[in-house]
């Protein structure tokens, strides 16, 4: 199965993606700013499950409640200059939405890859860069729930150059029971 399958971009349908060798969970080196980054400025962390935090802020002007996503960042072990910020939220009308934010420089072209427990997954296009990090976004569908929540790990490729794609691992522990705790 491909991620394309398993999700679809945002404010749009289902996607041709391209060749299925990379990887897709992964986000952006965020100092200390990266709640900043997936809208969550002044959010507070409510819990942890296993690698995973789940962050909430006030809910904004005429909604009820807060707003809260499962968040993981993670650098890459070889390069620590080089990371992702991994950020699933679940919407009021049940869509579940996946952003990696990834930093600055990379080559958007081949898009963000994703791999799980070592297996293809496929990739997602990049959506937009803003001052602080490019992101990919995709609305994930059931499938990819099962394997992100069954897993042990993903890995989120991203590129340089053509030549030089940089795996980024990122733990699945956890995952499960934030999403079960996520509203």
């Amino acid at each position: 199965m491909t991620f394309l399958r398993s999700c679809r971009r945002v404010g749009a349908g289902r996607l041709g993606w391209l060749h299925p060798a990379f990887l897709l969970v992964a986000l952006v080196v965020l100092p200390i700013g990266e709640a900043r980054t997936q809208g969550l400025e002044g959010g507070t962390v409510k819990a942890q499950h296993g690698d995973w935090q789940i962050v909430c802020k006030a809910p904004p002007p005429g909604a009820k409640n807060e707003i809260c996503a499962i968040v993981q960042s993670v650098t890459a072990e070889d390069r620590n200059n080089v990371g992702l910020t991994v950020y699933f939220q679940r919407f009021s009308d049940g869509r579940r939405v996946l952003r990696v934010f990834a930093p600055l420089g990379v080559l958007l072209p081949p898009g963000l890859g994703l791999k799980i427990d070592n297996k293809d997954v496929g990739h997602a296009p990049f959506v937009r860069c803003n001052t602080f990090a490019c992101y990919a976004q995709v609305v994930v569908e059931d499938p990819l729930v099962e394997q992100l929540k069954n897993g042990k790990s993903a890995v989120f490729i991203i590129f340089q150059s053509e030549e030089a794609g940089i795996g980024i691992p990122i733990s699945l522990a956890g995952f499960g029971q934030a999403l079960n705790s996520l509203r």
